[in-house]
């Protein structure tokens, strides 16, 4: 029996909701941090026993207060998923507006690091903590017109393997999972983005994606949750400081 005390933050909806389903189907105890009332509320109706508090990963002060709480309601923190992020505008760095570089990186990086500093001594607390970050391949690729979503993602992979050696002496492992392109929403829009600056149909950048990778599908949000599960088991308990790529096999960047 999963006895495991799991944040999630942005789990309403997306890869987070899938991963904390997947734990709250697993037995652990669940609690989920969204900036999104309407989707807590219908994560809440459809797993009862995950429990659940707004958070804008915006606002230290909403931080500061949701992170004890979740705790406090878990009776503990074994794994924290860092999960929240925006993927940004799609434009080149000479266009890109300033405000929205600043709002991609205090979200992406500067929420994760103040959720993560935050949650560290209760993790320290657990006889198995584990921290996932939620990277992506633009953490390891250059995407043209995606400066602000590569960077931060970049910065999450250096965040994580800084993070594996501060606190692997606590017993604490922390990994990166690096998605490739995931079926949903957000993927969509990003095609779509693409499609209006080259002038291309959406179904060419569709093909397009498709082309640089082995499996020709986009990534199931399902098996993200599968391997952040597996990853905070005892199973993967000699795995540290690693960046997990989960992307069909992508070659390059789009």
């Amino acid at each position: 029996m999963n006895t495991q005390r799991v944040l999630v933050t942005a789990g309403a909806s997306g890869i987070g909701r899938e991963i904390a389903r997947s734990f709250a189907a697993a037995g652990a105890k669940v609690f989920v941090a969204d900036i999104n009332e309407q989707a807590l509320a219908t994560l809440a109706r459809e797993c009862p026993s995950i429990q659940t508090g707004i958070c804008d990963v915006l606002s230290r002060a909403d931080i500061e207060r949701t992170v004890p709480k979740a705790v406090a309601a878990l009776g503990g923190l074994d794994v924290l998923v860092n999960n929240a992020g925006i993927s940004g505008p799609t434009s080149s760095v000479e266009a890109f507006d300033p405000d929205e570089w600043e709002t991609v990186m205090q979200i992406n990086l500067t929420g994760t690091f103040n959720v993560t500093r935050l949650a560290i001594p209760f993790l320290k607390q657990s006889h198995a903590g584990s921290i996932i970050v939620m990277s992506s391949v633009a953490g390891r690729f250059g995407y043209p017109n995606r400066s602000a979503y590569s960077a931060s993602k970049w910065g999450l992979v250096g965040f994580t393997k800084t993070l594996s050696r501060e606190l692997g002496d606590f017993g604490i492992r922390v990994n990166a999972i690096l998605p490739g392109a995931v079926a949903g929403a957000r993927m969509e829009g990003v095609l779509e983005g693409r499609a209006k600056l080259s002038g291309r149909t959406l179904e060419e950048e569709r093909k397009d994606a498709m082309s640089i990778q082995s499996l020709k599908r986009f990534v199931d949000p399902g098996d993200i949750a599968a391997l952040a599960v597996f990853i905070a088991s005892d199973a993967g308990k000699s795995i540290s400081g690693q960046t997990l790529n989960i992307d069909n096999d992508l070659q390059k960047a789009s």
